[in-house]
């Protein structure tokens, strides 16, 4: 068998322990990380962020112990601000962290481009790479990928507060990555060629930055051979990443071995996945939304028994099943990240009890149970 490698990216806040608000201290903090994971970490679009990256994996269990040493390590560097790394797609509490751009040539052209539109853009995600060499079948794989986004979003919400509020979402950070005119789901494309156009036209028209960096929720990566899937909130839990990704290899595989058989994936209604994807991050697990394909209102628990039903094949062949139906079944139990927050907050109405919660459970890695 040949392994189709995987790796993962998390996006963390910087929050403070004692004020439990985003700080600005990612380039301080991504500074001593590198002294002992090089250049697996760095610094994101605010200062009060930072990102880890795995190297490729060939499997679930490296990618776990991967992400729960580049967590530790985020958070030993962390510890001299009195920080730690904070796993949510947006902040539950602001603070002067929230608003320092990071000093990236993009993230000023960013701003230049698209204004007080980047004003609340606090948002933190967990993003997965599949190894597909081919640029033509990865494009094409994308089409298969369409239709199941939506489900992403609802399995990892995680961002139902931001900055002192609750916003009534389950994704937050899914809306807030809405209102641009090149983020979401990606276009049905009919080759490479029709995506090139697409991409260059909206450079252009200047609804994106770089034709070869579109910021959709699905992408060939230009810098390495992976199909990229940048869909879901960062889920606070490790193990959860962890599942998830095995989840998206098996449909990468599987989207890739019907590109090979000469299919080049459903047409999926872009309005009707748009209906999807807000559904999704309105409610998040437990709750119903669109079937992207059919247009019926399903349950999520029953859009996850046919996703599982779909890729069974690919995960046994990975050995992912097990992890998969374990996470399945912690969030029949407990929900999503979404619903977690909000039984925090439930105990004593403080939204600093989250964050607590939220920063222990970002520490200890991949613990949860089954």
């Amino acid at each position: 068998m040949t392994t189709t490698t995987i790796g993962a990216e998390e996006e963390f806040f910087l929050v403070g322990t004692d004020s439990r608000t985003v700080e600005p201290a990612g380039s301080r903090v991504v500074a001593r990380a590198r002294e002992t994971v090089a250049d697996l970490v760095s610094g994101e679009f605010h200062e009060g962020q930072l990102e880890v990256r795995t190297p490729p994996c060939e499997d679930t269990d490296e990618l776990l112990r991967q992400l729960t040493a580049l967590r530790t390590a985020a958070g030993d560097a962390c510890r001299a601000d009195s920080l730690g790394p904070c796993a949510t797609g947006t902040p539950v509490l602001g603070g002067a962290g929230a608003r320092v751009l990071g000093d990236h040539p993009r993230y000023r052209a960013g701003v230049r481009q698209f204004g007080t539109m980047l004003d609340d853009f606090t948002i933190c995600s967990a993003h997965v790479h599949v190894h597909v060499p081919e640029r033509e079948v990865a494009v094409l794989a994308a089409n298969h990928l369409r239709p199941w986004l939506p489900l992403l979003v609802a399995m990892s919400a995680n961002s139902p507060f931001f900055e002192g509020r609750d916003t009534g979402y389950a994704s937050w950070r899914t809306v807030i990555r809405a209102r641009f005119p090149a983020l979401s789901a990606p276009p049905y494309v009919d080759s490479l060629a029709h995506y090139e156009r697409l991409t260059t036209a909206l450079q252009e028209s200047e609804a994106l930055l770089d034709a070869s960096l579109p910021f959709w929720d699905v992408r060939p990566n230009p810098r390495v051979p992976t199909l990229e899937i940048r869909v879901m909130d960062v889920p606070a839990d490790a193990a959860d990443t962890a599942a998830l990704t095995a989840l998206v290899r098996a449909l990468v595989v599987c989207a890739v071995e019907r590109v090979r058989d000469g299919d080049a994936g459903p047409r999926t209604c872009g309005e009707l996945l748009r209906a999807a994807y807000w559904r999704a991050a309105r409610d998040g697990w437990p709750g119903s939304g669109p079937d992207a394909l059919t247009g019926r209102i399903l349950p999520f628990g029953t859009q996850a028994q046919r996703l599982l039903d779909h890729v069974r094949p690919q995960l046994e062949l990975y050995g992912d099943l097990q992890r998969v139906t374990a996470f399945l079944r912690r969030l029949s139990l407990h929900g999503c990240g979404a619903q977690r927050q909000r039984a925090s907050w439930a105990r004593r109405s403080r939204l600093t009890d989250v964050v607590d919660d939220l920063l222990a459970v970002t520490g200890r890695g991949g613990v949860s149970p089954a």
